[in-house]
């Protein structure tokens, strides 16, 4: 009996009959074939809502962020919310690829790619944020310490526009060259398939040359290895740094350390919500359905469950404190005009619905292995964290230290425009991606196919019965 094989009990990662050639076919297929008519719906409304996005981001640069529904009281609201929950959404590629790389689970190989494109995508987003709050984004690189022409002007590092800049260039940095590094052996595949002269020369510069040998395969895992151990540590800062924006602030509510752990563990939650979300719409769109299996939503599913325990887990620390601490000013917040209870008590209890109550559903076994109540719980998800960051910004600003000074918050149409705008870019890029770059990591994919494939899995099997029987 052979030890390589994982065991037999485990169900295959990859379904259908298929051989290598066949993993090449399918992933080269979408890029090779035209359009369908789905995507060119889905590009249009994307393109849509993204150039009416522009529209108020342009209106609002030229008018000033007057037309925003901020006040002098909640003067961070909707736009940092809106960054907030973009730069968790991108906490899950880098968390798929790096974290399960170096824990060895081949289970990441069908979906790391994605996770990968959707940090990228989610993290231009979220950059948009910070740049257009400023009021003045003409004077953007003035957050950057480079040498400049006003004599000695240095960055404020008190600033935390300054901790976002090097927390989302870090991060942006070190996962576009994860991604691309991943890209190169199927950028050599399409060169090598490609028939037409331009298609070849596009892919062959993309590929870098590569061939494949025994050389290159043994740089690129090196490589690997070492961006994941690079990549890893920034899972953790990058979230960790956000929160710091709220945490080392005196605004009541915000002054709290339990904020690190508690970001990292909602940003993982919503980025993998998000990244089950793309999955099982491509899987269907492209037709993945042999390489995006059931088994993957559910280890998705289970990433989920823990870190929304963990979410929840915090969300009852932050009452406990509240009322432990025996500080006015928390139990105020907490207590007396309380999230659950105050103004904006909607928004708190959408928040306890969608984060803590929906996805306990995933502990039941065929719901967590059901596409479709996996495809609602994970937009379901995503809404419930964009509340999480909007209860944690607009409530505890709006009852400020001085009775006097207490306002509610209504967005403006400008402020719901940028947003829908960002999710008509994010969604621009990914119909891009989807039609122009390898989606399944195809290199990868076939070396799992001896020990996770359907059909050598049951050959191994019925060997195994036959050699016990002799």
């Amino acid at each position: 009996m052979s030890g390589h094989y994982e065991s037999p009990i485990r169900e295959p990662l990859i379904l259908g009959h298929k051989t290598y050639h066949d993993i090449t076919v399918d992933v080269a297929r979408p890029v090779e074939s035209k359009a369908g008519k789905l995507w060119w719906i889905a590009f249009s409304f994307a393109m849509l809502a993204f150039i009416y996005g522009f529209g108020c981001i342009a209106y609002t640069i030229g008018t000033g962020i007057g037309v925003w529904g901020l006040n002098r009281t909640i003067n961070w609201a909707w736009d940092i919310t809106n960054f907030v929950w973009w730069v968790g959404i991108g906490h899950a590629g880098t968390l798929i690829s790096a974290v399960l790389l170096l824990f060895r689970q081949k289970w990441r190989m069908s979906i790391n790619r994605s996770a990968e494109a959707m940090t990228i995508f989610a993290v231009v987003q979220a950059a948009i944020f910070p740049l257009i709050h400023m009021g003045r984004p003409w004077v953007g690189y003035w957050v950057f310490p480079v040498p400049n022409n006003f004599g000695s002007l240095w960055v404020n590092f008190n600033s935390p526009l300054l901790w976002d800049v090097f927390a989302i260039s870090t991060y942006f940095s070190v996962s576009v060259v994860f991604w691309y590094m991943g890209l190169i052996p199927d950028f050599a595949m399409i060169r090598d398939r490609a028939t037409k002269p331009v298609t070849k020369r596009i892919y062959s510069i993309l590929a870098f040359g590569w061939g494949g040998n025994a050389k290159h395969w043994q740089r690129f895992e090196e490589l690997t290895l070492v961006l994941a151990g690079l990549a890893t540590p920034l899972v953790f800062s990058v979230h960790t740094t956000v929160s710091f924006d709220f945490a080392t602030s005196i605004v009541k509510g915000w002054h709290s350390t339990i904020y690190p752990p508690y970001f990292v563990a909602g940003a993982i939650f919503s980025g993998f919500a998000m990244v089950q979300t793309l999955l099982i719409v491509m899987r269907k769109v492209n037709g993945f359905e042999d390489y995006i299996t059931r088994k993957h939503i559910e280890y998705m599913n289970i990433v989920i469950i823990v870190t929304g325990g963990m979410v929840t887990v915090a969300y009852l620390t932050e009452f406990f404190i509240a009322w432990y601490s025996g500080s006015r000013f928390e139990d105020f917040t907490y207590f007396t005009v309380g999230a659950a209870t105050g103004p904006y008590w909607w928004a708190f209890w959408l928040l306890i619905i969608c984060n803590v109550l929906v996805p306990m559903t995933l502990w039941v076994r065929p719901w967590r292995r059901n596409f479709l109540w996996t495809f609602i719980v994970s937009i379901v998800i995503n809404i419930g964290m964009w509340f999480e960051r909007f209860d944690i910004i607009v409530v505890n600003l709006s009852r400020d230290y001085l009775p006097s000074s207490w306002t509610m918050f209504m967005p403006s149409f400008v402020d719901v425009g940028i947003f829908l705008g960002t999710m008509g870019f994010f969604s621009v890029l990914f119909l891009l991606y989807a039609r122009t770059f390898p989606v399944l990591a195809q290199a990868e994919l076939k070396t799992i196919l001896k020990s996770s494939g359907e059909s050598y899995k049951k050959d191994h099997t019925e060997h195994e019965h036959e050699e016990n029987e002799h």
